[in-house]
Formats: structure tokens, sequence, C-alpha cells
């Protein structure tokens, strides 16, 4: 049998409910996972300061791909620690309307937001200037721009859809005017991709009249944040988005990446075996596609979807089912498929 190693970050909350999910799940696949542990909770970063992170960069040389947990934030963001450190240029969130799942939004919406990983106001915490004022330094580099770019038209390619470029370069002339430049150059390497920009506002407007309108959205930092944020609450819920991060190389083949659900560390009801674990298996779907495995990364992420949409639901989306039994639900999907 055939076998892969994977980095395992172990979060605060409910992330060994999570971990005890996707084991679950990987334990029924026809291929073997092996998980290396990493503790970056806030009580090992608390006793062990940056030799934690410096523990997750050793493993990620070694495996090269990487599962992580929800982790809280007190001062400095472990995410955001370990995204510099990995030097990921490119966040990746899916969005897809799940049947099932009750919202208050009424089109199908099958979205890709494209989200440059560095820049933007999140570097710069800012300083006050007096007792009224404050400034913070907007950042952005044409590098990430860049592979954003060529990372949106590739998945264009796959999905055989378009891409729609989003800022407010009519205002920021100087940085989303920048991105908007890298996005069009790269363009022109793929003529058969349409390719369009918006206005980050207008485009809100847009995707909520016309969803149908949108495949492939490519953004700076903040605005993809807050874009796939949205997203999620016109699907029903935050907690059922996944994301992925990368880095590349020089040829911008990816080197580093990293899967993880988008929700939080739910401390308020962690421990109680009742948390969805949707996004963390729909995170773990792409990781088995990433390590190329991509039938069974898509039957993962397709028996999530299914799951959902027989009722089979945990129970903030209106069903009754314990964090393991919806998990086994997955997992009797999984092994039909073989």
């Amino acid at each position: 049998m055939k076998n892969y190693s994977i980095v395992e970050m172990l979060g605060d909350g409910i992330s060994a409910e999570l971990s005890e999910s996707v084991h679950t799940l990987a334990s029924a696949l026809p291929f073997g996972i092996e998980f290396d542990p990493v503790d970056i909770s806030l009580e090992t970063r608390n006793a062990q300061g940056e030799s934690v992170y410096d523990e997750v960069m050793a493993k990620m040389a070694l495996h090269k791909v990487a599962m992580k947990y929800p982790t809280t934030t007190v001062t400095v963001s472990p995410n955001k620690v370990i995204r510099d450190r990995c030097g990921f240029a490119v966040i990746h969130r899916p969005v897809m309307t799940l049947p099932g799942v009750e919202n208050n939004f009424k089109k199908a919406i099958d979205i890709d937001v494209v989200r440059i990983a560095t820049g933007g106001t999140y570097e710069d915490r800012g300083r006050r200037i007096g007792v009224h004022s404050a400034v913070s330094l907007r950042v952005i580099e044409h590098g990430p721009c860049t592979l954003a770019a060529r990372f949106a038209f590739k998945l264009a390619m796959v999905r055989k859809s378009h891409v729609v470029s989003a800022s407010k370069y009519t205002i920021q002339h100087a940085a989303d005017g920048l991105f908007e430049e890298a996005v069009e150059t790269i363009s022109h390497q793929y003529p058969g991709i349409a390719y369009r920009r918006e206005l980050f506002d207008a485009m809100l407007a847009g995707i909520i009249m016309y969803p149908e309108r949108y495949g492939v959205i490519v953004t700076p930092n903040e605005y993809g944040d807050f874009l796939s944020d949205m997203l999620c609450g016109l699907i029903g819920s935050i907690g059922l988005g996944d994301s992925s991060s990368y880095a590349f190389n020089e040829d911008g083949d990816v080197t580093l990446a990293m899967f993880d659900p988008a929700g939080g560390t739910a401390p308020d009801i962690a421990g109680q075996g009742i948390c969805n674990p949707a996004a963390a298996l729909l995170a773990f779907g792409s990781l088995v596609r990433h390590i190329g495995e991509a039938k069974t990364g898509e039957a993962i992420r397709a028996a999530v979807r299914d799951a959902i949409a027989d009722g089979d639901t945990t129970g903030d989306i209106g069903g009754t089912l314990s964090t393991q039994a919806f998990t086994q639900k997955v997992v009797e999907r999984i092994s039909a498929a073989y």
C-alpha cells in the first residue's frame, strides 16, 4: 500500500476533535497517511516561545505539506507567523453552495477565491499620531501578485472557467494599480481564459445579484479575506469553508502547502463531540488531491457534500449527529466508492 507523510499542526479548542475526525477518515482510504504532529496550541506557545515555530519549519522542510487546525490568537497570530516563515504567497478558498444547508441566499454559488497571502493592510499594525489620529502602511508586492494571478489562471483552466481580478484600483492607484497590472500581464499568457477586472465594492453587489457570473476571483490580501467570509455566510456557515496556502520556487512550482478549515477554535463547545468537522474534512480532501491522489481527494469532498445534502449533519446546520457520527457517514460514502 502506498504511504504519504504529512505534518499535522495541532491547535486549540476543537482542534483535537477535528484531528480525530480526519484520522478516522484517513484510516478508511486505499493508501496510508502518516501524521507527524506538532503542538502549536496556546499553552505550548506560551511555554516554548519561538521554538514551536522552529519545529514547524523543520517538519515542513521534511514533509512539504501540512494539515492545520484552528489556533487561538492572543497577541500574534500563529497563522501569520507560519505564513511568513513558510513564505506562503497564495491562499485559495473554494466556496460552493451545499444542498441541505439552510441559508438566506437562494442562488447557487461556486466561486474560488484566490488571495494574495502577504501585504495589504495586514503587514503593519499601524501607530497613533497624537491623540486623535493614526496611520498604517499598506504594501503590495509584484512577486506575490504574479504568483496569485498565475495560480488563478491555472485554476480557471482546470475549472473551464474565467478569472476576475478585484480591487479599488481607481482609488488606490499605486498599490492596487500594481496588483491589476501584474494580473493583466499574466492574463496574456492564458489567451484562452476570459478575464476582466472589477472594482471590489461593485463586485460584491454583482455576486449577490448574479453569482453565476463569477468563477475564479483573485484579490489582494485583505480583500480576499473579506470576500471569502462573505461567501461562506451566503452559503450558510463560516464553518463550511476550507482553505489552502502555497509557497513557490522561482519557477512558480509549489514547494510547501498547508490545508486548514477556515473556522475558529469554538471554545464554547470544545470537548463535547458536537463540532462540525465538514470544513476540516473538505480541507483534508484538498490535501489528498494535492499529494497526487486526485480521484480520492474529489471523492472525499463529494462525500462531505453528499452527507450534508442527505441530512446527515451536525447540530449547527440543523442535524443531530455528533462529530464522529457525521465522520462515519462520510467514511461510509468513501468506502462505497472503492
